[in-house]
């Protein structure tokens, strides 16, 4: 049997975080900083209703959806795009901006899809040097070129928890050639509340040469749903509408999303049980010489360096107990380090008994 030559890739595919363990059926998993509180009652309403028609194609431009966005962050209706997951958006941008010959600088410990769409497109990946896990703006200057095209960065940073001040952004986009696109993730934002913190689509709601991107996996709950949306100007936002699949945001997605935007009190309960919960699971762990970023996101990056075990030890020991955290060995390089979603109450207690039995 004769199969057709298709296109090889020497990418290292995305490894998502462990979902399961054999022998365990109710396995805790803090593993992809998914939602504590699961999801709004206004998104669960919705979404018990029986009279959705399913059997119609969903709105191709997601108009709902995109009004919705527009009145709740304040934001021009017609510079917003919806994809299938933030993912999608970003496939989009390297798709319409990237060729062979150009190059895309991503931090040294990034988001791991930044580099593999980049890698599809044919172009090439720079990695810009960080300290002491921090996104270094010099560093990201010095590795452009006349090929670098565009520049990506998630703010806070997913895995290491870290961010740039609005200063650092403001300084970043002035000292980059204007013909560099700038993309910005705010896909953590609403757990900021550093006063020196402002998220990309505050900073350049108005710029021509930055996208910001933003996702309903984090916050609202919605992972399994796969949406996102993108913020740019008018001119690339009716350039990616040009290459956007006819239907890429699911019915239920657009209906979803829709209605976790309205219930601010589920944004304010899941803001407020993340940094009690992060900061009382910080303390635990810093009694056991386990250090990590301050809480900047729904994610503790864990460093071992100072522990009586490994990181690679103790992500085994709380396997064996049917706890999954994530290893940031695979894809990120990152040694002995984890990351640790914060989850509810009572998936925390269980973490944090855990944890302390294997070190006592």
């Amino acid at each position: 049997m004769t199969v057709p030559e298709f296109k090889k890739f020497k990418i290292e595919a995305y490894k998502a975080g462990k979902s399961n363990i054999g022998k365990f059926r109710n396995i805790i998993k803090l593993s992809a900083n998914e939602s504590a509180l699961g999801v709004s009652s206004k998104v669960k309403k919705v979404l018990n209703n029986k009279n959705l028609i399913l059997s119609k194609y969903p709105d191709s431009k997601a108009k709902v959806l995109r009004k919705e966005i527009s009145n709740k962050f304040n934001c021009d209706l017609n510079k917003i795009i919806c994809g299938a997951g933030s993912d999608e958006i970003i496939q989009m941008i390297c798709q319409l901006y990237l060729k062979p010959s150009d190059e895309v600088i991503v931090p040294q410990y990034s988001f791991l899809m930044y580099r593999i769409y980049t890698q599809i497109a044919g172009a090439k990946v720079v990695f810009s040097k960080e300290k002491n896990f921090k996104v270094s703006v010099p560093e990201i200057i010095r590795k452009v070129t006349k090929k670098t095209k565009i520049v990506f960065i998630a703010n806070p940073n997913n895995p290491t928890g870290t961010y740039l001040n609005k200063f650092e952004l403001l300084e970043l986009r002035k000292k980059l050639k204007k013909n560099i696109l700038l993309v910005l993730d705010d896909a953590y934002f609403e757990y900021m509340k550093n006063k020196e913190y402002k998220s990309g689509l505050e900073l350049f709601k108005n710029k021509d040469n930055v996208v910001v991107i933003r996702t309903f996996s984090k916050i609202y709950g919605l992972a399994s749903l796969r949406v996102g949306w993108g913020y740019a100007s008018k001119k690339i936002i009716n350039a990616m509408n040009v290459i956007k699949p006819p239907f890429n945001v699911n019915q239920l997605a657009q209906i979803a999303a829709t209605e976790a935007l309205k219930d601010k009190n589920f944004v304010s309960r899941s803001i407020e049980h993340n940094i009690t919960e992060a900061n009382k699971v910080k303390k635990i762990l810093e009694k056991l010489n386990i250090f990590s970023n301050e809480v900047t996101a729904n994610f503790l990056l864990l460093n071992f360096d100072k522990s009586k075990f490994s990181a690679n030890y103790v992500f085994n020991k709380l396997q064996s107990k049917g706890i999954i955290l994530r290893s940031t060995k695979d894809g990120y390089n990152i040694k002995n380090k984890l990351r640790l979603t914060i989850g509810s109450k009572k998936d925390n207690t269980k973490f944090t008994i855990a944890i302390k039995s294997i070190f006592n």
